[in-house]
């Protein structure tokens, strides 16, 4: 049966040629609201389904980023793969793919054939150096994308190296952008009956990531060097080891700090004639963090964030994953959700942080198995008979 749900994007047909991260996360977004989402992968299933960790003999890995979507197989180098794509294409209102640059025109399908095809397909093209440009056809990871962008060499502490963070960042990001070009694409599309073809960078889009010293580059000539927990522009704010953890104190800004001082017990410090400014505070800012960290190590984060949090000073225990997974808060919004498997049995996946009143994303079908709507797919969507998907299964196209 088809995935649909009434959403803002009910109706809306998506072929998902991507693997990894960056794409099938840009083409879940579109399935959260309501497109129907078709998944193709190689018939041993996508490199990402061989990663550990594995939950009852499936990678946790392709769970996160493929929920909504039917599940199906085909060799895209087999004699008969083309025609199946082509028929995928006609079917489709937008496609997804992040193979390197000239890839699916090699494969017979590039966006001119697309065209020809359905003359107003949306085409999201997500790569790691662009469709264009001297390093367009270089091959591109997630830590390759933040050692390129800048972002590793800003991450870290001063004096330490330059770090990775803890997450799939480059490839996140790279896929939000993706689906706000397909947001785009497909109201252009809807308003002037015009497809288009959507060119996403995991360079491009972690570079406008950087921020402050990024324009701070570009219009002062300034290279601002690795600051560690320290915020770029206000003082103090730093992590504060406590008795049962860590905590995280924001209170840089002028109407911040005074109330901080009080609330430490240090209302000497507001006595300096240098600290009264921002700029003061970020010149001396080890006496200040000194002074927080006397405070904290005597007690709890739960007692520093009672305090703090009275004194309306931004704070937070620096939580672990399973702290955070379980929290109140998260589960008030809706953040954890569980999501019956036919095979698998109750699995339990992210939810989607956008939330709407009249059309929000719904979770509505588990990530699929390997080729798990093979027969969906290819006898319901595109009409091909029994014995024509035998004969596919049979030459080791599916």
């Amino acid at each position: 049966m088809p995935s649909g749900s009434p959403g803002p994007l009910d109706g809306l047909k998506v072929l998902d040629l991507s693997r990894f991260i960056a794409g099938p996360i840009c083409a879940q977004i579109l399935a959260d609201f309501g497109a129907e989402v078709v998944k193709i992968e190689r018939p041993d299933g996508e490199d990402a389904r061989h990663h550990e960790p594995y939950y009852r003999g499936e990678s946790v890995y392709t769970m996160l980023y493929n929920r909504n979507k039917h599940g199906a197989t085909l060799d895209t180098r087999h004699p008969e793969a083309l025609a199946v794509l082509e028929d995928l294409v006609r079917w489709a209102d937008v496609v997804v793919e992040n193979y390197r640059p000239g890839t699916v025109e090699r494969m017979g399908l590039g966006y001119e054939r697309m065209v020809e095809l359905k003359p107003d397909v949306v085409l999201v093209s997500i790569s790691g150096y662009g469709q264009t440009g001297p390093l367009s056809q270089r091959a591109l990871f997630d830590a390759i994308s933040q050692a390129s962008s800048g972002l590793m060499s800003i991450t870290g502490e001063a004096d330490g190296k330059p770090t990775l963070t803890g997450t799939y960042i480059a490839d996140y990001v790279t896929g939000y952008q993706a689906a706000i070009g397909a947001f785009a694409a497909i109201a252009h599309r809807k308003a002037t009956g015009e497809g288009q073809r959507v060119d996403v960078a995991s360079l491009d889009s972690m570079f406008a990531t950087l921020g402050t010293r990024l324009i701070a580059h570009l219009m002062l000539d300034l290279d601002m060097p690795r600051s560690g927990s320290r915020d770029l522009l206000t003082a103090p704010v730093n992590v504060y080891p406590a008795l049962d953890g860590d905590m995280y104190v924001q209170a840089g800004t002028n109407g911040l700090f005074p109330k901080l001082c009080r609330a430490i017990d240090r209302e000497d410090l507001l006595e300096v004639p240098e600290y009264r400014t921002v700029a003061g505070r970020m010149a001396d800012q080890e006496p200040l963090e000194q002074a927080v960290a006397q405070w904290a190590e005597h007690r709890s984060c739960a007692e520093i964030g009672e305090v703090l949090g009275a004194a309306g000073i931004p704070c937070a225990k620096v939580a672990t994953v399973p702290e955070v997974a379980s929290s109140p808060q998260i589960a008030a919004r809706d953040m954890v959700v569980d999501v019956e498997h036919p095979e698998l049995g109750r699995l339990r996946v992210p939810g989607n942080p956008v939330k709407m009143d009249k059309s929000p994303p719904t979770t509505r079908k588990a990530p699929p198995t390997v080729g798990e709507d093979n027969e969906y797919v290819y006898r319901e969507l595109l009409g091909r008979s029994a014995e024509e998907l035998a004969r596919l299964r049979d030459g080791g196209a599916v």
